[in-house]
């Protein structure tokens, strides 16, 4: 379905582990046009184990102005929440205070991501080792832990606006 990539941190955040990020689409109930959804997780690799890792995120979620376990936040509305979402050339680049990520998006989720002018972003808390770096995902994986019940109200959930290199909004 989509390849997991590997994000770029700080060393002061190794308890973190190996922080990925992974995108996908999909219908939207109501508009049946589809959703851009990204997803930043952690493989559970720190240097301490998966749950000081996990307590690692919340902490660096928090700092960021991100509610783990709360209410969808929107930075549109929210401008001092540090996050920026560039789409460019097939690629989602988030950047946040303490870590960048890069993945390749499909197609869909582009046109998704065009459509919308904002991407719906998960943060999970929990880490999902399977998911590693460069490796498939199937539908099935990324089903079985984006929509388990656990990991969605153990993360943070933000939409953010699209951007380009050119620096506004996507159009």
């Amino acid at each position: 379905m989509t390849t997991s990539q590997t994000t770029t941190g700080t060393p002061a955040n190794s308890q973190l582990g190996t922080l990925m990020m992974i995108g996908w689409s999909g219908a939207h109930p109501e508009d049946g046009h589809d959703v851009p959804f990204l997803l930043s997780y952690s493989l559970g690799d720190g240097k301490d184990g998966p749950e000081a890792g996990s307590e690692a995120m919340g902490r660096m979620l928090g700092q960021a102005g991100l509610l783990v376990g709360g209410e969808l936040q929107d930075a549109s509305r929210t401008p001092s929440l540090p996050l920026t979402l560039i789409v460019e050339a097939g690629q989602a680049v988030l950047t946040m205070p303490v870590f960048t990520a890069q993945c390749p998006v499909p197609p869909e989720w582009l046109a998704a991501a065009d459509h919308r002018k904002q991407v719906y972003g998960m943060f999970a808390t929990r880490p999902w080792p399977e998911a590693r770096p460069g490796g498939p995902v199937s539908e099935d994986m990324l089903r079985a832990y984006a929509g388990d019940e656990g990991v969605i109200r153990s993360s943070a959930h933000c939409l953010i606006p699209v951007r380009t290199l050119r620096g506004s909004t996507s159009s």
